[in-house]
């Protein structure tokens, strides 16, 4: 439906907005249409024709001018430029600058002028202000997080305070209002890395204040809680002041981008191990570069979606499957998938991100002119439904004849690809042997037979994973944890 489109666009386009209202007109008819970062709902029809309806109509219009701007779905505490001053705004064809080294924004459009103001609630009831200087990343649909990640810099202290003369990040989005911050789960992180294990904090996201701002009583949203109870998903607007991160287009070496991918699975085991936290969302976006004394670190960055293991059989808080579609598991995609989500599904991601990176570019910031992608239509990843990304996705994993397509620059890659692809198509056919078992188990009245879910059946474990990604191009990567140093003493090589 086309005012979908439209709600959309304007949802992940220009100012930031929690929802937007819509009126659809069809000759006579109108429809009231409501969107926001929970659901989509709509009038009943109206009939211009009909005198009643045509003073309910104006009454409707009158109201929505009345509206205060955070009514009409603009986000609180925004002080933007083309509010005050329309010729402010201006699209990113009229601002050469970002067609520079750092690439266009997200979208086609520019969000919005340099020098708009974001108020964020501090210590003690304070205010501190940061200025934008571009938009890094704007999700774009209607329902979900609704993520938006701006390049800022403080304004409220003239160099005076421990966020100045630092590179940050402010980082907007609509999560369920019970859902764990990224916050609450870096803080269990860095409680425990200590002595041995402080070397993690080099691989996760420095995040230097965060703040929730709740929806008021007069809001839509508020409304719709109170009419449809459980049925509508209660949402904040939560933020966070982070450290600014290189995205992998950044680096220049496949070793480089070898040591990241290595040292995100290096985090992600420490994670999932000490902590017990699953992050649930491994994405190219979400694996980033930081720089430190010369030396580059893999972060697995935005823990927005992560769950506490101890809660990994409770359903999500949302609708909707966690994880970005193009890196999901392919068992995600099968419509009678209800999880658990297992860390191996987040492995299984990282074998996606590193694929389509290697077989797409020619370099890490640079699209392969004609890359030969075998028939699976991996630039079609980002686009197409679940359906398409299941049979894709199985059919490189199941299939016996499979081949990573690589480009020149990451040929040293193909070695990885093949050995993990080998380790989930052995490990996928264990499970499907094992449901056989169970099955005639069933029948004949017997024991269940055991297997080991989360690593199918140790085909696919974080050991197989780090035993493969420990070298690039017969080089030694860097193993940063002693543990692994130890445990990989005694692991063959696969």
């Amino acid at each position: 439906m086309q005012v979908a489109g439209y709600a959309r666009d304007v949802l992940s386009h220009g100012i930031i907005r929690s929802h937007v209202i819509v009126f659809l007109v069809d000759s006579k008819l109108v429809r009231g249409i409501f969107y926001d970062r929970s659901g989509i709902f709509e009038s009943a029809v109206l009939n211009l024709a009909i005198k009643s309806d045509q003073l309910i109509f104006a009454k409707m219009i009158k109201q929505m001018r009345a509206l205060p701007p955070e009514g009409l779905g603009i986000v609180p505490n925004l002080d933007a430029t083309f509010m005050k001053d329309r010729k402010s705004l201006r699209s990113a064809e009229e601002m050469p600058q970002y067609a520079a080294a750092d690439g266009p924004p997200s979208n086609e459009i520019f969000e919005w002028s340099e020098g708009s103001l974001f108020d964020i609630p501090y210590k003690n009831k304070t205010i501190r202000t940061v200025r934008v200087k571009r938009v890094l990343f704007r999700s774009n649909g209607i329902i979900g997080r609704g993520t938006i990640v701006m390049r800022v810099v403080c304004n409220h202290c003239n160099g005076k305070c421990d966020w100045c003369g630092k590179k940050l990040i402010l980082k907007l989005s609509f999560p369920a209002k019970t859902r764990v911050s990224e916050q609450t789960f870096m803080d269990r992180c860095r409680e425990l890395a200590q002595g041995d294990h402080a070397w993690v904090l080099n691989h996760l996201p420095h995040i230097y204040w965060t703040f929730d701002i709740q929806y008021s009583k007069s809001t839509p949203q508020a409304k719709f809680k109170e009419k449809f109870k459980d049925d509508y998903e209660m949402r904040v607007m939560r933020g966070s002041i982070q450290e600014e991160l290189r995205p992998l287009s950044s680096l220049t070496t496949a070793t480089g981008c070898a040591q990241v991918f290595y040292d995100v699975v290096q985090c992600h085991h420490w994670a999932w191990k000490y902590p017990q936290i699953l992050h649930r969302d491994i994405s190219q976006g979400n694996i980033l570069v930081r720089e430190k004394n010369g030396e580059i670190y893999g972060v697995l960055n935005d823990w927005d979606l992560a769950i506490w293991l101890n809660d990994q059989r409770d359903g999500p808080t949302s609708k909707f499957r966690t994880g970005t579609k193009p890196y999901m598991a392919h068992e995600q995609h099968g419509i009678k998938w209800q999880g658990p989500h297992r860390f191996r599904h987040d492995l299984e991601s990282v074998f996606y991100v590193i694929l389509l990176l290697v077989s797409l570019y020619s370099s890490p910031k640079v699209k392969a002119v004609e890359p030969d992608t075998g028939g699976y239509g991996y630039q079609e990843w980002h686009k197409q439904d679940d359906e398409f990304l299941e049979g894709k996705k199985a059919n490189i994993l199941l299939r016996a004849n499979w081949e990573p397509s690589v480009t020149t620059f990451f040929c040293g890659f193909a070695l990885w690809l093949t050995t993990l692809r080998r380790a989930l198509r052995r490990g996928f056919a264990r499970l499907a042997d094992h449901k056989e078992a169970m099955e005639e188990a069933l029948e004949r009245d017997q024991e269940m037979p055991s297997f080991d879910y989360d690593t199918l059946d140790n085909y696919f474990s974080y050991e197989k994973v780090v035993s493969v990604m420990h070298r690039y191009d017969d080089e030694e990567l860097k193993t940063r944890g002693s543990e692994w140093r130890k445990t990989l003493l005694g692991l063959p090589d696969l």
